[in-house]
Formats: C-alpha cells, structure tokens, sequence
C-alpha cells in the first residue's frame, strides 16, 4: 500500500461519487470502507414501506451518470439502490470496497503525514481519509420513559423489520416527519389499527409524482440533451424556490397560504384539520410532499394523537391525559442525529487532539469539508452542507470536485500534510451563523433537527447552491498550512 493511498469510509452516493472521481482523474489507489454487507447508505438502510425521494429523480443523480429508466418522477427506494449498485458496477469500485468492514478510529501521525485507519478487519494505512458515511447515518432513538420495556415489537424506521408480519396488528407510529408521512400511508391499510403520535404538525405540500410512461424514457434514452434539459430545468425551480429559506422568508409566507389551502382541500373535518395545523413558517422545519399522507389519517382504523407521550409500558403507550393505547407495535419513525456534535468515528489528530473534543460547542469545518488540527481529512456532507430546497447530489459533487483539487495538488506537489488554517475556518463560520440568523431556519418560531439543543444550526447551507458551487470548484492552498 502506498504512502499516497486514500481510504473512504462509506458507499453511499458520497463515497461512490468520490471514488468515481478519483478513478476518472487516474487515481487508482485507494480503498472503500463500507461497514454493512452491501452499497447504498441512506438507500440501503432505510427500505420501509413506501420509502421514496422527495427530490426529482432526474435531479436526484449523479450530473456525470444520467438515467433515462427512472419509473416515476420521484424514484421509489428501490430504484435508487439499483440505481448505485449499477454505478459500482459500471465504474469498476467492487475490488476497492472492504464489506463488513466497520472504522473504529483514526490516528494522523505528524511526522508521516499520515494516517492509521483502525477497522473490525485490522489497522490500514493512508495519506488521506474522505469521510462519506453522511448526515443521515445514526438514527435518533427518543429518550421516552419505559421504552425499554415495551414487551412487543420494536424497530426504527431506518432498521425496518421485513420479517415482522403487520398484518392485523395495532401499530403506534412515533413522529410525523419525512418517514412518516411515507409509512403511514403504506402500512396503514394492512393494518388493523394504527395511532399516529405526533408532538408538532409539519407542513405538507403536494407531491407532484407520475409515472414516467415508457415511451418518454425511450425519448429520453435517444435524445440526452432532452434528459439534461429536465435537470436543468428542476434544478432552477428548485433553486427559485430556494429565494424563500436563504433571501427572503415572506415567500414562505405566501407559499404557506397555498399549503393551508391544500390542507383544507384534504381535510373536510375541522377539529382535525386544527390539530394538522403548523404553528410557525414555513420552511422553519422539512417541508413534506405527500398526497395520502392526510388521506391516511382519514381512515377509520386510523387515530392521530397529539397528547404528548408520558411513558412506554410493556402493553402500550401511555400519553400526557393518562390514557393507554395498547400496540403489538412501535415504530420509531423518529429520524435521524443530523445536528449534534459527533465524528463519524473517533479520530485523533494533530497532538492527538480529539475530533468530539474540537465539536464540544457545535460541529464545524471549512465549506463543510476540511477542520483546522485534522490534516488531509476530508468531509462529504460534513457540517453545514445540508440543504432544505434541492437535491444533495448537487452539493456532494461539489464537494467531491474540492476534494479532488487538493488530492491532485498533494500528489503533485509531494505534500506530506495541508490543514485548514483555524483563522481561515473561524471567519467562514463566522459568516455562516450571520447568515444563518436571518433564514427561516432561526426566524421561522420551531425547533428543529437542524440545530443543536442549545440551537446552532450545524445542519444547513445558508445559500444556493450554485453559490457553493462556486466556492468549492477548487481548493485553495493559501486557506491551508502545506507541508512538504
């Protein structure tokens, strides 16, 4: 192995889109840690019912590998995952991928410029480590009084049992986010009775899905240009409406007006609608697409429930006016630890300086990618990179573009190590939480998983993301302290 061997941690679209990247440059020493048996990240883990994007699926691709077959305009779980095995396939990353390969720490050795990578399979060497195991890799578990005790069926939505039969069971869904505006409506007509727990009403959109009929992927397969001009085309929609989260909340308002008419429209009973109804801006929390989510809550073995959880027991959940709801099951559909200060792996840099200890006020880096003391470790969707109106590839290619252009200039110039310079990074940061105090994230009257308890949004980009784009489209030595 080689001193200039990189090792990326994870297969998602990060880590597939890096070492693409790194294979189309000519760079062919470096090695993929992937901790499961198989490709696919966020798409390989959470596969519950009705699990699909929200994002187009033109848009929601690699830009260098378009796919003319998607089935519908929002692509189901199960076409993305094909849709990265194939990428792996195609670009020949099998033999670089170590499965069932877990990283349990990283250690950067000044003198060597280097790093030693600890995994379940024993030690590697590397001169960097790209850190793609993303935002939306640790599920978030909700601290309720008795959950342990529960004597029934327990899982998160993103480790959903597929061998677990729901058929005619009493089901409790805790959370009414991303997932579970898709699982309910998938799951509540096998169901013999099912309660929605929910602490705050999102905003719920249309979704403005079809399937994509055969013959318009056939267009699509013989014209190119047509598919880039659909990406083209949602990206900027995206984009414009990106105006509301980043320039100007008012926006959001008004587009706000057009979901409470939406809500009306699908909810005819009052009592319920008021209990659906969000409390603060639009865009303050994730904005929901869906068309039978609110249908869902309708139907008659369905119950919402908007009395606060007091505790688990081992028949049930019990909430805040001291009634029991009996389950055979509890779904966690309670997303994920996005915002709180955590490395990816424990990893030790310069001095032997602890990355949770660097995080301990909030989690920050250098355009989300590089951190002042850690040498030659680079994020992917690492903090503030996250976005709430367009499509992450997007900005996990950027950052693969950075990436890269320090790759190239350490190979070519014979660095041992590059480190963002802390003045470099502090002035970034600074910049962002300015940015940051003005968007709907911080004026929108929520809490959300985008920030921290103590409320830093660790979370978002403030900005468009072309605008990022143009930040990272190179990577600039004199932000860095370059030893040779």
């Amino acid at each position: 192995m080689s001193s200039e061997h990189v090792v990326i941690v994870g297969t998602g679209f990060a880590g597939i889109g890096m070492a693409i990247r790194l294979k189309q440059a000519g760079i062919h020493d470096f090695t993929i840690l992937e901790k499961a048996s198989g490709v696919g990240g966020t798409w390989r883990d959470n596969r519950y019912p009705g699990c699909a994007c929200d994002v187009e699926s033109h848009l929601y691709s690699f830009s260098f590998e378009p796919n003319p077959d998607w089935s519908r305009e929002f692509a189901p779980q199960g076409e993305i995952l094909a849709y990265l095995e194939r990428c792996v396939e195609r670009y020949g990353l099998r033999p670089h991928i170590r499965f069932d390969t877990a990283v349990t720490g990283a250690t950067f050795d000044e003198a060597a410029g280097l790093w030693t990578i600890e995994t379940s399979r024993g030690p590697l060497t590397a001169r960097a480590i790209v850190s793609a195991s993303g935002g939306l890799s640790r599920p978030s578990v909700p601290d309720l009084p008795g959950l342990g005790t529960f004597a029934g069926k327990t899982f998160h939505s993103a480790r959903w049992d597929d061998a677990y039969p729901l058929e005619g069971k009493t089901v409790g869904v805790v959370g009414t986010g991303a997932s579970a505006i898709q699982i309910v409506p998938a799951v509540a007509p096998r169901v013999g009775r099912m309660h929605v727990f929910q602490r705050t009403p999102p905003w719920v959109i249309p979704k403005r899905d079809r399937a994509i009929p055969i013959e318009e992927r056939a267009r699509l397969r013989r014209a190119p240009l047509l598919q880039r001009l659909t990406r083209y085309r949602q990206y900027w929609l995206h984009e414009l409406f990106g105006l509301g989260f980043v320039a100007e909340p008012r926006i959001l308002r008004f587009a706000g007006k057009l979901a409470h008419g939406f809500l009306r429209q699908s909810v005819p009973d009052a009592a319920l609608r008021e209990r659906l109804t969000p409390r603060y801006t639009m865009g303050c929390k994730r904005i929901l697409l869906s068309n039978d989510y609110y249908p869902a809550l309708q139907r008659p073995n369905v119950e919402l429930v908007t009395d606060a959880i007091r505790e688990v027991t081992p028949t049930g959940v019990v909430t805040a006016d001291g009634k029991e709801r009996p389950l055979d099951v509890l779904v966690l559909a309670t997303g994920f630890q996005a915002a709180e200060a955590c490395a990816p792996f424990p990893v030790r840099g310069r001095g032997g300086r602890d990355l949770d200890d660097a995080w301990r006020e909030g989690a920050e880096a250098y355009l989300g990618t590089t951190v002042a003391g850690f040498p030659n470790l680079f994020l992917i969707v690492g903090p503030n990179t996250g976005l709430g109106h367009s499509s992450m590839i997007f900005m996990i290619e950027s950052q693969v573009a950075y990436i890269l252009s320090a790759l190239r200039a350490m190979r070519a110039g014979k660095l041992r190590l590059v480190d963002v310079r802390p003045e470099a990074q502090a002035r970034y940061n600074q910049t962002l939480a300015a940015r940051l105090a003005r968007t709907v994230w911080s004026t929108g009257g929520c809490t959300s998983w985008y920030q921290t308890p103590d409320g830093k949004n660790t979370t978002l980009w403030p900005g468009f993301t072309f605008e990022f784009r143009l930040r990272t489209r190179r990577w600039d030595p004199a932000d860095y302290e370059v030893v040779s």
